[in-house]
Order: structure tokens, then sequence, then C-alpha cells
């Protein structure tokens, strides 16, 4: 029996539910077929350029009519499964009902078998499609009717594997869950029904490439969310009586369409526009060299070659945001882009990017401007808060369409980069790369944008593999893409250019030789990377970096050969700053570092530790809220806003780690940091005299402010050599601090030009010929650390190419290759990068009587039984991120409050009861270890 042959088959039953919660009545499945169709079709005109349409028709060799009506049908079957005995069983009374009228033939028990109705969608549509035409080959994953039901079966988040050939043409037999005759038939009856009133006759001559089956399965998603609103179905309710009949089903249909334009405004997944303004339209000052270049020679490129990849490198505070704005503008442009990624190292970057992006949009873009925040914490940021409290009880609502700021429905789970504008940490595009649940909703996301990934530099080898990998895909949607770096060696940089390059269709590497400061530009369209380009610096300045041995703490052996105590020269490079005024930044390795120089500077300088903003501690290991006001007042007290004060800042020392030294507009007079690896000491360099403040706005010592002063507190032995600390453990590759010292020691007698010197250095660091010249034990070890640094390299590389999905021509076919995921692969795994922070802990503070509460004073209890979204983020405002290694052997001990399993955001927090020190400090157990809370943060002891 065809399903093209209408007289043969038995009437429609509409008494098959397809919604059925929150409804007052359930909802026939032929309805909701039909509102994801009228929405996919809404969403194919308005979402999609006119170029990703006409490629897509392209693949399937038909016309852009026939085009959207097939694809429309398509999304509509993507819940035919749902014609199937477990899932009808749901709503035991409908399903006994059905069972009554005897038309339905299962086996026994085929109600309860374990078959989802996606998996369902995807059995019965192979064979349905091959009986219409839909090209079948032997290998089945080759069959545009697979490769088809794969990706509507996919509708969930993961796609199913290629089904036995053999199999097909006894489904029913092997998958009993599917139902015999009667539901066969129904299936039958609603693929008709629905492909006649979409109107898909034409058959696809073609399939689909990889990319752009991500891009379908992205719409079907969106269709299918947005298809499922309560508030769009009630109003689209059948009236009593309804029967499906061939002319109620039209009725619905044309009821369906008119509704659909509103669900899809609502939602604001739309369009943005960028505008084709002048850079001083947009930006209050005129274009420096960097940005003035790019002004005049990208759209001369972009004309040549179609959009591409832009490569920016160039010192930190060389206005490198305000090129890449201006780029993506023209790269948008060209493209026909529908809006633009701003992706980052950290939440607290992306959170200092937001608004600079939203003043941007307010100025240069138009259309659907809706602007969201990504990333784990992104509910808790004062720059977020909106209409939704937390993630997980977003509803819908219509905002305007004006308003740059993203409405409920985008702030839902998985939705955050269908917003047109976002911001977000780079490691929430990198899950578009990973096996992860709705990956490919991740890609979609990104298919028709510009990212732009700052900080390009910053990556190891685990995310830079994820993110060669992301470039392929971008270059197979023919995405623009924008990095940005200050300090990018040249064989990193190939690699990223290269991999673009390969997705796009260039399999062929070209040499990449990136200028500094400069950019250079690869076209998607031709592959060809064009010369790069140097430009001039206004900020060419002479960087005395000053190399002082120090022995680490707790050494006892001090001598003139093996340096001074770490203290004792700290405090005599800061000595100056008590004394005279200005800011300081001391950069530590560690945050148990941080913490303990803190402490030692608060008694060595009494006069900076009594005056407020005197003396400050950043790192990752506050209670969130804490963080949050310490980094707000940062950047009060060191940021650009300062500069228009006027006159020489109180002397000020921010002890931090790592965290200050990415995409943070900080500016200290001095800067002093324990060895890093040069590119690290670089990028910190660049927090020094970064603003121009004239002679008034900073100390006498702290002048000329074009020969910034950058101390590196090298850990010696006692005879003087490098001696990485222990207590540092993986940090840092241990063969770069050995290089970077000894390079150092080889430029600090003139001092390191900024920006001329700089990429030759970091290209110096890694040159395979470093050794030569040394002595031959110094050599050797330095071979041995660099074998080690390989090595690990190798085994992070190895390990992201283990888990991350293929590349997009290595699909072939099998959309499945996207979802499949290696066994003994966590799902931590592949969510946290290695080494970093993966555990999160609040504390309950124990009170009399027994009491437990969120804050020292009391006031604010621990929820118990489920809590409220505003319960959760007071108990979100208090978490603290932790080594994963300090939750080894970690007892609950029933803290955890029963509630909080039902919300993914409490329900992997780990409760520590602290008790009161009786110094302001709170003290607890966790595993084998006691940790306290206390000004300076959470301390394991």
């Amino acid at each position: 029996m065809s399903s093209g042959d209408v007289s043969a088959l038995p009437a429609l039953d509409c008494c098959l539910w397809g919604k059925e919660q929150g409804l007052p009545r359930p909802y026939p499945v032929v309805c909701h077929l039909l509102d994801t169709a009228a929405v996919f079709g809404e969403l194919w005109d308005g979402l999609l350029s006119e170029s990703m349409r006409g490629r897509i028709a392209g693949d399937l060799g038909l016309a852009a009519d026939d085009a959207r009506s097939v694809l429309s049908f398509w999304a509509g079957l993507h819940d035919l499964g749902k014609i199937s005995p477990p899932f009808q069983a749901q709503v035991s009374q409908l399903f006994e009902g059905l069972q009554r009228r005897g038309a339905y033939e299962q086996a026994p028990g085929a109600e309860r078998v374990r078959l989802r109705h996606e998996a369902a969608t995807h059995w019965a549509l192979t064979g349905l499609f091959a009986e219409v035409g839909y090209g079948s080959k032997r290998l089945l994953r080759l069959s545009l009717a697979h490769q088809v039901a794969q990706l509507l079966g996919g509708h969930h988040g993961s796609f199913g594997q290629v089904l036995p050939a053999g199999q097909m043409s006894a489904a029913s037999v092997y998958q009993p869950g599917l139902g015999g005759r009667g539901w066969a038939e129904q299936r039958r009856v609603h693929f008709a029904e629905l492909r006649r009133v979409t109107g898909a006759w034409a058959v696809p001559a073609g399939s689909l490439s990889a990319a752009h089956a991500v891009v379908v399965a992205g719409l079907v998603i969106v269709s299918d969310w947005l298809a499922s609103a309560t508030d769009h179905i009630v109003p689209l309710l059948p009236p009593g009586g309804w029967r499906g009949t061939a002319g109620e089903v039209d009725e619905h249909w044309r009821r369906t369409r008119l509704a659909a334009p509103a669900v899809v405004a609502a939602a604001r997944v739309g369009r943005a526009h960028f505008g084709e303004f002048g850079f001083e339209e947009v930006f209050p000052f005129a274009p420096n060299p960097l940005q003035a270049d790019l002004v005049e020679g990208l759209p001369r490129l972009v004309e040549a070659h179609g959009p591409g990849l832009l490569l920016v490198t160039a010192p930190t505070g060389e206005g490198k945001t305000e090129a890449a704005f201006h780029a993506a503008g023209i790269l948008g442009r060209a493209s026909g882009a529908r809006g633009m990624f701003v992706a980052l190292p950290t939440m607290a970057t992306a959170d200092a990017m937001f608004p600079r992006l939203r003043t941007y949009a307010e100025r240069a873009v138009g259309g659907e401007r809706a602007l969201t925040l990504l990333h784990s914490m992104a509910w808790l940021s004062p720059v977020y808060q909106g209409p939704a409290v937390g993630a997980e009880w977003v509803g819908s609502s219509a905002d305007p369409a004006t308003a740059v700021e993203a409405g409920a429905w985008l702030r839902g789970r998985h939705r955050a980069l269908l917003a047109p504008l976002g911001v977000g940490t780079v490691d929430q595009v990198l899950g578009g790369v990973l096996p992860l649940p709705f990956n490919v909703l991740r890609l979609f996301g990104l298919s028709d944008k510009v990212l732009v990934v700052d900080e390009a530099h910053a990556y190891g080898p685990w995310m830079h593999q994820l993110l060669v990998r992301l470039l392929e895909w971008l270059g197979a949607f023919g995405a623009p893409v924008v990095l940005l770096s200050a300090t990018l060696t040249g064989r990193s940089a190939g690699s990223l250019v290269n991999a673009y390059r390969r997705g796009a269709g260039f399999g062929e590497p070209v040499p990449v030789e990136p200028r500094y400061p400069g950019w250079l530009f690869v076209g998607a369209g031709t592959g060809e990377v064009a010369l790069p380009r140097a430009v001039g610096s206004v900020r060419r300045r002479v960087l005395d970096a000053v190399v002082r041995p120090v022995r680490w703490f707790g050494a006892r052996d001090v001598g003139e050969a093996g340096g001074r105590r770490r203290l004792e020269v700290l405090c005599e490079e800061l000595r100056v700053v008590a004394q005279s005024g200005g800011c300081a930044l001391v950069c530590c390795t560690t945050v148990a570092e941080a913490q303990r120089t803190f402490r030692e500077l608060r008694e060595w300088f009494p006069e900076l530790a009594s005056r407020e903003g005197g003396l400050r501690l950043l790192h990752s290991r506050f209670p969130a809220r804490v963080r949050g006001r310490v980094s707000n007042a940062c950047e009060v007290a060191y940021g650009k806003a300062d500069v228009s004060a006027g006159g020489c800042r109180p002397g000020s020392v921010l002890v931090a780690t790592q965290v200050v030294e990415q995409s943070l507009d900080l500016d200290f007079d001095l800067v002093v940091s324990d060895l890093a690896p040069l590119a690290q000491l670089l990028q910190r360099a660049g927090r020094a005299r970064r603003h121009a403040r004239g002679k008034g706005g900073r100390p006498v010592w702290a002048w000329p402010e074009d020969r910034p002063r950058l101390v590196v507190l090298e850990p010696v032995d006692a005879e003087g050599a490098t001696e990485v600390p222990r207590s540092w453990g993986s940090v840092y590759d241990a063969g770069l601090l050995h290089r970077t010292a000894r390079l150092l020691a080889a430029e600090t007698s003139e001092g390191i030009v900024v920006p001329d010197d700089v990429q030759r250095l970091v290209d110096a660091v890694y040159a395979e010929g470093f050794t030569t010249g040394l002595d031959e034990a110094v050599a050797r070890q330095l071979r041995q650390m660099d074998e080690a640094r390989e090595a690990g390299a190798a085994a992070e590389a190895h390990m992201a190419a283990l888990v991350e999905i293929c590349a997009p021509a290595d699909v072939a076919g099998d959309l499945f290759r996207l979802s499949r995921c290696e066994a003994g692969v966590t799902q931590e795994l592949l969510t946290t990068r290695l080494g970093a922070d993966s555990g999160r802990v609040v504390c309950f503070f124990h009170q009399g009587g027994g009491r437990l509460s969120l804050d020292e004073d009391g006031k604010d209890p621990v929820p118990g039984g489920r809590p409220s979204p505003e319960e959760t983020a007071a108990v979100m405002s208090g978490c603290i991120p932790v080594p994963g290694a300090w939750l080894r052997g970690a007892e609950e001990g029933g803290l955890r409050p029963v509630g909080w399993r039902d919300r993914p955001l409490l329900r992997d927090l780990v409760p520590v009861r602290v008790r009161p020190d009786g110094d302001g400090s709170w003290s607890g157990r966790l595993g084998d270890h006691t940790v306290r809370l206390s000004e300076v943060g959470l301390e394991r002891l």
C-alpha cells in the first residue's frame, strides 16, 4: 500500500493524541504535526538567509518553493513515532479506548517496550519515505529515506544509529513497540495527509550535506519547541466533535499558519541587520592605525573573496574589540548573517563584554536585536537581570522587538545561542563539537552568525583542538569568524586558519605568518589567505621587564646566589606604592599563594590594609556574590572609567590570580608577577600603564608612561637556577617556565619593544633550536621537559580528538556520528576543561539551635523542599568553584535537601557545614580535610 494512494487508506484517527499535559483536553497528533510544519515554514522564510535557503534547495535538487514545502512536510513528521503503543499508553484512559475499538494490533506487552517516540519516528519514516520514491540504497546510511528519518528522529537532541537494513521489511517484528496493523496504517494516513496539506509532492534528487543537515535539524527542533507551547496550542484546540476529515484538517492548517508568525515573533529568534555605518558613527573616537587599516582594507578583500575568517593579532589595549565589532558588521552584511556571538575565556570577561555588545547593537544593529548572556552562572549576573530568574522557570512572553535584551523564551535551556546576538564563555560554543545532547542546536545557532572569539591564544591543547574542529564546521557553514589574540604563535594561527579553510572545502594547508600588530583574512569562497598586513601602533612602548630571583615559600636555604625570600623582594617593589601612591598588581600562580600573599602584605603594609581599597584580593574561590562585588570594585578602581577622574590614585595593591590577565580592562602603574610562560607575562604586562593618564594621573615613580615596568619573580634554587615550586603542580609547563626565564634574562637589558618584539619572542620561546649553544646538561634537561610538554599536549589533543564529533566531511550520511559517545567518556570529561575547577560547594552556616543558613548572619535560611527561583538564586550566589580533587571522599551527611534533586542547578552542589571560629572565619570538613571560609575566600587546610 502506497502512502500516496489515499483511497486505499483508512480514515485518519483523531483520537491519537500528541499533546496532553497542561491542556483542557488531549490534542490530536495530526494537529501538532501540522502546527510544527507551519512554524517551520515561518522560520524557513524569516530565520534563514536567502543564500542558506538556496544552498539547501540546491543540495536537494529542488526549486526554492518546492524545498520549502518538502522541508515543512519533514518537520511535521518529527512526531510520527507518537503513533505507537508505548507513547499512546502514557494516557491509560485514551489507550484503553483505542484498544476497545479493535483496530490496533500489537504483540503482548508492546505498550511496555522501551521505545522512545523519536526512535519510533526514525524506524517508521525510513520505510515510508522509501515507499514514495525517496532514494534507497543498499547502504542504508547513503539512502535519502534513512537520512531524513534519522534527522527527524534526532529532534530530542541525539541522533540514533543507522538502522539494520535487513530489518526494515519487518520493522514491527524487530521493534514490537511500533505495533502491528492499525498502528502502521495510521502512520501512513498521517504521513499522506501531511504531505497533501503541505503540497510536498516533489521528490528530492539529492541529499543534504552534513552542514545543511545540521541547519535543517536545528530548525526542526526549534519548530517543535515553539509549536509545543501551551499558549500556542490552546487557541488551536479543535472544537468538540472534530473528526479529522480532510476539510477539518485543511481548516486547522489555515488557522495554524495564521498563528505561526506570532509565536515565532514572540520567541525573538529572528534576524539582526548590520547597518552600514562609518567607524566614527558607532564609536566615539577616531580609529587607530589597526582599526583604520581594517576599515579600509577588509571590505575590498571581502568583495574579492567573499566572507571568511579574520585573524587580528595586537597587544592588549589596542582596540581589538572595537575592530572586531566593525569587522563583524562588514562580514555580516556581506554574508547576510543574522547576528553575532562573542566568545570569551571566562565568565567575568563575558559579563564585562555584555554591555559593550549591547551598546554596539543599539548604535549599529537593526532588526531583531535580542541579546543573551551564555555561561553557567549567567542568570545570576547583575548585567543580565531580566524577565526570568534562572533558566529553569522560563515561559513565553512577547517583548518589544526593539529592545536589546533577551526575552524569556530565549533564556530557556539550550536556547540562548538561538538569539541573534549573544555573549558567553567559549566552552558554550565548543559544546557544539562534543557529543552532548542538543550539540546540533549549538551548531545551528552559530551557522548563520558572525562568531568572534576573543583571547584565541588563551586555550590549552584540549580546547585548541576543539576550536579547530569548530572552525571546520563554521567553514562548512560559510559562517564568518573573527579571531582576536594578543599573543598567538604562528603554528597556532596556521592550525586555526587551515581548519576553517578545510571546512570550506580547501584541504591543502597553506603557510600562515601573522603580523604583530596586524591582521590577515581568508575567504570562505576562495580559500585564499590574503597577504598578512602589518600596521603601526599608537601604543608603542618599551617594557622594562625586570627578573628578580627569589626563594619560594618555605625555602630554608637563602643565599646571595639563590636570591632573597619572595616576600622580601615583593615588599621592596611595592614600598613605593605604599609611600607615594599609585596602583600595583601582584599576580600569583595559585589561589592558595594569592591568599597567603595577601595576608603577608596586610601585615607588611598596615597603612594600605587599614584604608578601604588599599589592599584587595581577587581569585575564583570566593562565594559568587562576594567575587562579583570584588570584581566590580576592581573595575571601578583600576578601570578605564577612572582615567577621567584626574589626579594620582591613592596607594592600592591588587593581589590576584590569572583571572585578571584576560579581557578585563584594568590599568596599573606597576605589575609584579610570579614567573609564567612568556605569553601570559606579556598579557599581564598589558595591564601596566594601559591608558594615557598624563603626568598628573600617575605618581612620579611611574613616569614616563610609555616605559611600563614588569617585575617577574623567578623561583630559584640555592644555586640560582630556575626551580618550579611543587605547589604550582601542573598549572604551567615546567619547560616553558625555564625557557621564559632564560629568554627574559637575554632581553631585559634593553627592554622589550611592544608591539615590535612580541611576535618574535612568542615564537622564540617555542623554537626548536632554543637549546642550541646552552650547556649540555642544561640543554638535556630542557629537551626532557620539552618532550614531556609535547607528550602532554599530544595526550590532551588526542583526548579531545577522541571525544569530539567528526569533521563535516566525515559524516558521510550518518548523523549518529554527531551523537556517538565513546565508552568511558563521561559528561564531566566532556564539559570541563582539563585541570580546571570542576566542583562546586556551598557553605551552610551553623547558627544557634542547629539552624543552617546561607549567610553568616543567619538571615537567609537554607531552603528545604523544592526551592523557588528566588531561593535557588540565593543558594547559587553562595556557590564556590573548587578543584574536583577536593570532593573526593566528601560525604554529604544528608545535608543536601531532597528537593534540590529536582533542580539541575542545585543537585550537583556539595554542601559543607561550617561553624564559627571566633575570629570572623568559619570552618568545616570537606572529605578528609578542613576547609575555612574567611575574608580571603575558601581555603583547604
